[in-house]
């Protein structure tokens, strides 16, 4: 049948590169279809990558802890009707289309340009970079090491490398961070928008680390403890986000009795018949999805100037690892769901997350991102925008508290159960009025359930 190119998947609307974790297979290694040929990472999820027919691993064109940006060939499969050698050549990396490379570099870059002139990081490659001047070659991986930890092209040519003709390793690279004096990398100040001038730090791989210059006091009685892979790349991602978008956040509390009641009627059936729980957040993500319907604007994102309304509704829902970093997997197409539909769906997906089985289908394509901060006692929260998506909700945990009822009798006291919602929004798109009166739909299409609803 011939050689079949394995290529890096795009992991999500906004990711253009991803890192390889682990190789599962050698060259020269049997492979079944669907059988896992290596492990891959970017900001929002760990997976494993599916070979698509059975086959024999051919060549393998990049290493472990190299960055590969979406869309490259990274290996070749050889399937049945050819010979099952592994090409004994030195192969090239495949080279992504420049139309691709600026596509995807387009629509990441440009929701920044909305807010400022901003010079962007050089993009990941997938070649050898050379330096112009000494002609020394330096992988992608130690020039993403260099970006992030701020070493400049004159400080990267004094390194000593070990690797083939002099090249400088990942090894290279950390034992100079260990024992050097790397730069630090100093904020810019950019042009905005009507002449207005603001300090603000350009988005690279170390955005985070970027964001504050000074020297932390290590004395006395602390413990300094580096953040893993994906945490810093969430912080990076965070940043990036208060970044780009002028954040609002509004506030509403809704009296849910009656969909509380409910669930502790049903809760116990629908347990049986299913073999599943049903917890709060599918009636949630069944509320914002009634709500998107009569407010468009906020299942949106932005590419410049132009607002991108989404004619799907996918609702990612922000989800808690045992390992306490955070992954947003995605319902898609949520509302051409039932409630029981909602129900296997977020059940689902939570415990592939929690047990890393996401694949990169898990988390792409979001329009709108529900966070329940309730889970963790907490009554409210003003949730980061999860980008591109122009809206965020957060669900705060339920309390029972005395409120006044109106009734044809007059006013009275009751027991009743409250809690708040909270809505983060982009205030490029997204104004008060928007905003407010969506939050307030959600509200009310929680107050408004049905307590002899059959499900």
């Amino acid at each position: 049948m011939g050689k079949i190119d394995l290529i890096m998947p795009k992991m999500g609307e906004s990711i253009m590169e991803a890192t390889i974790l682990k190789w599962l297979k050698k060259e020269g290694d049997p492979v079944e279809q669907d059988e896992s040929i290596l492990e891959i990472a970017t900001d929002k999820v760990d997976s494993e990558v599916p070979a698509p027919e059975a086959g024999i691993m051919g060549k393998i064109l990049f290493s472990e802890d190299e960055t590969i940006t979406v869309g490259t060939v990274i290996a070749y499969l050889h399937t049945e009707g050819e010979s099952s050698s592994v090409d004994s050549g030195a192969a090239e990396p495949a080279k992504v289309e420049p139309a691709v490379v600026e596509a995807v570099v387009k629509k990441v870059m440009e929701p920044l340009q909305q807010s400022a002139t901003i010079a962007p990081a050089p993009a990941a490659t997938n070649s050898i970079t050379t330096d112009k001047q000494s002609g020394r070659f330096y992988s992608p991986l130690v020039m993403n090491i260099a970006r992030t930890e701020g070493i400049s092209m004159d400080q990267l040519e004094t390194i000593p490398g070990t690797g083939k003709d002099g090249r400088v390793s990942k090894k290279d690279i950390l034992s100079y961070l260990k024992n050097g004096s790397p730069a630090v990398a100093q904020p810019k100040t950019i042009a905005q928008p009507e002449n207005v001038q603001k300090t603000l730090v350009s988005p690279s791989n170390n955005v985070a680390g970027s964001a504050y210059n000074g020297q932390a006091s290590v004395s006395g009685n602390v413990e300094i403890v580096e953040m893993d892979r994906m945490r810093k790349l969430i912080a990076d991602h965070m940043v990036m986000s208060k970044q780009v978008s002028p954040h609002v956040t509004s506030f509403v509390e809704a009296d849910v009795t009656n969909l509380v009641n409910w669930r502790n009627k049903i809760k116990g059936d629908f347990k049986k018949r299913e073999g599943q729980n049903i917890t709060f957040t599918p009636i949630f993500v069944e509320a914002v999805t009634n709500a998107i319907k009569e407010f468009p604007g906020v299942n949106a994102s932005i590419d410049g100037y132009n607002v991108i309304l989404k004619k799907d509704i996918n609702i990612g829902i922000a989800t808690a690892l045992p390992s306490g970093n955070l992954i947003v997997p995605v319902i898609k197409g949520a509302d051409n769901l039932n409630l029981t539909g909602i129900t296997k769906a977020v059940n689902g997906l939570v415990n592939k997350a929690r047990n890393n089985k996401l694949a990169p289908a898990d988390v792409q394509d979001g329009t709108f991102t529900v966070t329940n901060v309730g889970t963790f006692g907490n009554l409210s929260g003003t949730p980061i925008i999860n980008q591109p998506q122009v809206a965020i909700l957060a669900t705060g945990a339920i309390k029972k508290k005395p409120a006044v009822l109106e009734t044809e009798y007059g006013d009275v006291i009751a027991i009743r159960h409250l809690m708040f919602l909270s809505l983060s929004y982009d205030h490029r798109t997204v104004d008060g009025a928007m905003g407010g009166s969506f939050l307030r739909k959600v509200a009310d299409n929680l107050e408004g359930f049905d307590p002899e609803r059959v499900i």
